[in-house]
């Protein structure tokens, strides 16, 4: 206790700065932030820290929050808030009530259900009335009572009860012996307009008219193909035609 006494004399704090004249603790005013003194053990520890390694890094911030009081670690603690960007930040708990239950508009009836399995209250958000109404209203389905407001997610469940009345289910892809070809005939109709929705097989008889652009010769001689590659000048072309 004796050597961080208050110095007597003047005498007394030359003795005690002799061996280290740029750390003497026992000078309050020499250890004041504004003072010099202070300012050089902080560019000082800032060099340190700068040729220090990561693991090395954090082996001195850990024991400088050891160190630290209570209230310095708070401070600590606002600096990295103020800094550090918030990641996984859970959107309906920061963002007003209304701005939530827009977002969760665009959601489909599945994607509602699935997020009222995140937590309670995205259950609670998930099955309010507000979303749940307008998708009952779009085809048509209406309640026939008024629900009061102690009762929650009543649109919601008459949205289930409408589905499953409706017995949607996903079609099933027959086997390949359920297909069955059926020999289509044509029907003989007495009208004078032919009926466009008979499908009938054309017979060998009737010969197929041609468009006009196509000549009968399947094979044609003719045609020249622009192929840069394998065709000649047009001069040569002329001289072998």
């Amino acid at each position: 206790s004796m050597a961080f006494a208050p110095p007597r004399n003047m005498d007394d704090l030359t003795l005690q700065t002799k061996m280290s004249m740029w750390t003497p603790l026992n000078n309050q005013l020499m250890n004041d932030k504004a003072s010099p003194v202070f300012e050089e053990r902080r560019a000082l520890l800032g060099k340190w820290f700068d040729k220090w390694t990561d693991g090395q890094r954090r082996r001195i911030l850990v024991d400088l929050l050891e160190r630290c009081s209570l209230s310095q670690q708070k401070f600590c603690a606002k600096q990295l808030q103020d800094r550090v960007p918030t990641e996984a930040l859970d959107f309906t708990t920061r963002l007003p009530r209304i701005l939530s239950l827009y977002i969760f508009s665009f959601l489909d009836p599945r994607s509602l259900c699935r997020c009222a399995q995140v937590s309670w209250f995205w259950k609670y958000l998930s099955e309010l009335d507000q979303l749940w109404m307008p998708k009952c209203l779009r085809f048509g389905w209406y309640i026939n009572f008024s629900p009061t407001p102690f009762e929650q997610g009543i649109w919601k469940k008459h949205y289930i009860e409408m589905v499953k009345e409706l017995h949607v289910t996903r079609p099933k892809t027959p086997s390949k012996d359920g297909f069955v070809v059926i020999d289509v005939q044509p029907v003989k109709s007495n009208d004078a307009e032919p009926n466009l929705f008979v499908l009938g097989r054309m017979t060998k008889k009737e010969k197929k008219e041609l468009p006009p652009w196509r000549s009968p010769d399947r094979h044609p001689t003719d045609t020249i193909r622009f192929n840069y590659l394998n065709n000649y000048p047009l001069i040569e072309q002329a001289r072998q035609a």
